[in-house]
């Protein structure tokens, strides 16, 4: 029977000196788990105890977390037996390193509330659940530090992540940091200091990582900087932040010009919007982006708080910006992808780095990036397609480090300069023009429904089958207009169907919401 009176509820009859204590880490890949479990155990040892980690890997990178477990207890020359892993309901200290990890520690029974302190840092990385779901499957972070208050004695929760890349460090130092300052464990500060100082490797770097956390787990840290107000002032379009061709940079200038004359509360979007259409191609697609946006605006008002505009702004900047085959040759070849990919896995200055692109085209995108009249003329003859695509349609490997394997990208991101005139362009640009004329043309009759069929493009994203099944939820979904329109909560119907097509990947809800719909009758909404 367990003794509830103390925090870390021994055994009945146990004495201090028998008591284990229980630590478990949860940490993915490259969050240095298991140097803060080989910390922790340091320091038990340096303050008389007998520590024992061990570790249970997660089911894959990044599909499941690393439990370090370690238990300690006072040397008194009798070896005690410690557990290979942690059990529910028996964990004194839970230290996640992510909001979501205590989440999935408490569901797995690792927290209690008259047992476990809980120490997470409240930043987040999307789980697998929340990547795979078409739309916007993030959990919510408000529930998880409810339900970790309730579910813990003691909860401390901050950004950790920021307060180690503050400090040029690893989370497992803020995270070592937050636990020397909880108390939890009945050691100095200066023995925590004195392992991270034997590790030899970035300990300056790590101790002001370990001294932040700490100062803010105790409660001591400075005041957090106040964050600044609004800006409410009119933006500066291209100001100062363009670089190029005196040329190009008239041509930029004139488009922001033309920004300046829209609405203040579209101006934002429009911004946004018009540097990602120069990024993809060049200023005068950008000119026919502004070309468009400018037919929302003419037919919006501030009655209505610029919604139609801001979200044509938004949805249109999209559609001009389709992924092909060209755009993703042309990320992949940037330098600046060079550089994050370097920063993340952690290359140093003069080590060559191996890259390996992975491409499965079909003669769908084969044919997209030929020209209008010839990417026709095969895809309407089958039995030349199907010839094609036996010879096109299978995996390649891609080295970019390679001169061969980037020129090859080099050269298909290079085609973008002739994106006008190729089949995947005609196709995009003729489903674009139907879709915003759909949706200007109810503006008039329908204000909201306007703004939520131009809010039914987040529906089309990806290229190749992703973009398939993307278009035949966008279909399915405006399939229903004809069955809504005219009623007061028409609207409201088309949003329901886009976020049940969100919802999951085959589409099974917005088969249900559809056949809802079909049930309508011609009576008063309800």
């Amino acid at each position: 029977m367990l003794d509830k009176s103390s925090p870390l509820r021994p055994k009945s009859g146990a004495t201090d000196n028998e008591r284990v204590i229980k630590l478990a880490v949860l940490a993915v890949g490259g969050q240095g788990g298991g140097v803060l479990a080989d910390w922790i155990t340091d320091v038990a040892e340096r303050n008389g105890y007998v520590a024992q980690s061990t570790s249970v890997a997660g089911v894959a990178q990044r599909t499941g977390a690393t439990i370090y477990y370690v238990e300690m207890a006072r040397d008194t020359g009798r070896l005690p037996v410690f557990a290979l892993s942690p059990s529910q309901g028996d964990v004194d200290i839970l230290i996640a390193a992510e909001l979501m990890e205590a989440g999935r520690a408490i569901i797995r029974g690792f927290v209690t509330p008259d047992r476990t302190t809980l120490i997470t840092s409240s930043h987040r990385i999307a789980a697998v659940s929340e990547k795979i779901e078409p739309g916007d499957g993030r959990a919510s972070s408000s529930k998880v530090h409810a339900t970790a208050e309730a579910a813990s004695k003691r909860f401390i929760a901050f950004d950790m992540e920021k307060i180690a890349a503050d400090n040029g460090s690893m989370i497992s130092a803020s995270l070592l940091g937050a636990l020397a300052g909880s108390g939890a464990l009945p050691f100095t500060r200066e023995s925590y200091e004195q392992a991270i100082g034997s590790g030899g490797r970035g300990v300056k770097a790590s101790l002001a990582a370990f001294t932040a956390a700490y100062d803010r787990a105790r409660g001591t840290a400075g005041p957090a900087p106040k964050p600044a107000e609004p800006n409410v002032a009119e933006p500066a379009p291209g100001a100062g932040q363009v670089s190029g061709p005196q040329n190009l940079l008239q041509d930029w200038q004139a488009l922001a010009a033309r920004i300046d004359l829209m609405p203040l509360a579209v101006r934002d979007m429009a911004l946004r919007g018009l540097r990602k259409v120069v990024d993809y191609q060049d200023v005068a697609y950008g000119g026919e982006y502004l070309d468009r946006l400018d037919k929302a605006v003419a037919l919006d008002d501030a009655g209505h708080a610029y919604a139609l505009s801001i979200a044509a702004a938004k949805h249109l900047a999209n559609a001009l910006c389709y992924d092909d085959m060209i755009r993703v040759a042309d990320l992949k070849t940037r330098s600046t992808r060079d550089r994050r990919v370097r920063k993340e896995v952690g290359v140093k200055d003069g080590t060559i780095l191996q890259v390996t692109e992975y491409f499965h085209p079909r003669i769908e995108e084969f044919c997209g990036t030929l020209p209008a009249g010839l990417g026709s003329y095969i895809e309407t003859r089958p039995k030349l397609a199907a010839f094609l695509d036996r010879r096109i349609n299978r995996g390649r490997r891609i080295r970019t480090d390679s001169f061969a394997g980037f020129a090859a990208l080099w050269f298909i991101g290079g085609l973008r300069r002739w994106r006008r005139n190729l089949l995947r362009h005609k196709v995009e640009m003729a489903h674009l023009e139907r879709w915003y004329a759909l949706a200007l043309g109810h503006v008039r009759l329908d204000y909201a429904l306007a703004v939520e069929i131009l809010n039914c493009r987040r529906l089309i994203k990806g290229y190749s089958d992703t973009h398939v099944r993307a278009q035949s939820k966008f279909d399915r979904v405006l399939s229903a207009l004809d069955l809504v329109k005219g009623r007061d909560d028409a609207a409201d119907w088309i949003r329901r169907l886009r976020e049940a097509a969100l919802k999951d990947e085959k589409g099974d809800m917005l088969d249900g919401a559809l056949k809802t719909v079909a049930t309508l009758g011609e009576g008063t909404p309800r």
